[in-house]
C-alpha cells in the first residue's frame, strides 16, 4: 500500500474531481465553535473493541481508530487555529456509544461502529474508516466450514448490533435454524464459547481475530471462512452538524493522501498483513482533493 496508489485510485474515481468546500474565514458553529472556545475535544472510545479501540496496559486508549482519530484531531487543530487541543477521552459501551455523541458527552466516537441507515436517524458519520464483515468464531473442535454446518447449534451475539441483524438475515437466507444467545460484551461471548455454553460467537471478523488473542488457548479457536455481511466503519458524529463533519472529513482526506494511514495500519495489524483491495479503494475514495 502506498499514498501514490491511494491518490491514483482517488483520481480515477473522482474524475472530474469532487472537492471538499473550503472553510476559509467562515465563522465557526456547532461543535467546532464549542471546541474552539473551550480548546477541548471530547472523544468517546470503546475499551473492548480490540484491535480498533481498547485500553493498553497503562489503561490509555489505543488501537487503529484511536490512532486515526488522534491524527484527525491534529488536522482539526490546524483548521481552527488552536494547538494543542485538550483531548477528553470518554469510555463508552456498545449500548452508550450513540447517546454519548447525540447527548453532547462526546464530540465524536472512535470505536468499531458500522454505518447503517437506521443509525443515521440518531447520529451522523464521517467518511468511511475501515471495511469489515460479520463472521463467526467457533472452537476448533467444532465440525463445520459454513453457517449451514451450525444448524441447531447455539450462536452467541451482542444484542442490538449490526452483527445480530446480519446473522439473522443470513440464517433466513440460508434457511438455517439455530438458537441465538444474547450476550452483553465480546468478553462474555468469548467466555461462553470457551466454556462450551455456545457453539459459535458472531462479530466483526477483525474484532474476532483480536478476541482470539485474549483466549486461554488461542489455538483452540478458529474463524469461519465465510463472511456474513459487509460492515463499513466510520467515526460517529453529531447528526446535522455539517461544519464539524466537513472538518473531520477534510482531516481524514489529509491522512489518506499521506503515508500516515500506512503507519497507522502497520502499527495496528503488523508489517506482515496487507490491506484488502476493498480497503485500499476505500482509502482512495476518502482522499478527497482540496
Amino acid at each position: 500500500m502506498s499514498s501514490r496508489l491511494i491518490t491514483l485510485i482517488a483520481t480515477l474515481c473522482f474524475a472530474p474531481a469532487v472537492a471538499l468546500a473550503q472553510t476559509g474565514n467562515a465563522p465557526l458553529d456547532g461543535r467546532l465553535k464549542k471546541i474552539h472556545e473551550t480548546k477541548t475535544i471530547s472523544v468517546a472510545y470503546r475499551t473492548d473493541a480490540l484491535p480498533f479501540s481498547f485500553e493498553d496496559n497503562e489503561k490509555k486508549p489505543a488501537g487503529y481508530m484511536v490512532d486515526l482519530c488522534r491524527s484527525v484531531i491534529g488536522a482539526i487543530e490546524r483548521q481552527i487555529g488552536v494547538s494543542p487541543l485538550q483531548v477528553k477521552w470518554v469510555p463508552v459501551t456498545v449500548q452508550t456509544r450513540f447517546t454519548a455523541v447525540s447527548g453532547g458527552q462526546a464530540d465524536m466516537e472512535c470505536g468499531a461502529t458500522t454505518v447503517t441507515l437506521g443509525r443515521m436517524k440518531e447520529v451522523g458519520f464521517s467518511s468511511l474508516t475501515f471495511v469489515d464483515g460479520t463472521g463467526l468464531l467457533l472452537r476448533s473442535s467444532t465440525a463445520g466450514k459454513s453457517l449451514m454446518d451450525l444448524a441447531n447449534k447455539k450462536i452467541g451475539v451482542i444484542s442490538g448490533t449490526s452483527n445480530e441483524r446480519a446473522l439473522t438475515e443470513a440464517m433466513k437466507a440460508k434457511m438455517v435454524t439455530a438458537q441465538l444467545v444474547p450476550v452483553k460484551t465480546r468478553d462474555e461471548g468469548l467466555a461462553q464459547l470457551e466454556a462450551g455454553t455456545i457453539d459459535a460467537f458472531a462479530g466483526d471478523r477483525v474484532l474476532l481475530v483480536g478476541l482470539v488473542g485474549k483466549a486461554k488457548d488461542p489455538k483452540s479457536l478458529a474463524l469461519l471462512g465465510e463472511a456474513l455481511s459487509y460492515e463499513p466503519y466510520a467515526i460517529v458524529l453529531p447528526r446535522g452538524d455539517s461544519s464539524f463533519r466537513l472538518a473531520v472529513n477534510r482531516a481524514l482526506a489529509e491522512v489518506y493522501r499521506s503515508e500516515e494511514i500506512e503507519s497507522i495500519f502497520r502499527k495496528t495489524f503488523g508489517a506482515g498483513l496487507e490491506p484488502t483491495p476493498m480497503l485500499i479503494i476505500m482509502y482512495g475514495l476518502g482522499a478527497y482533493p482540496n
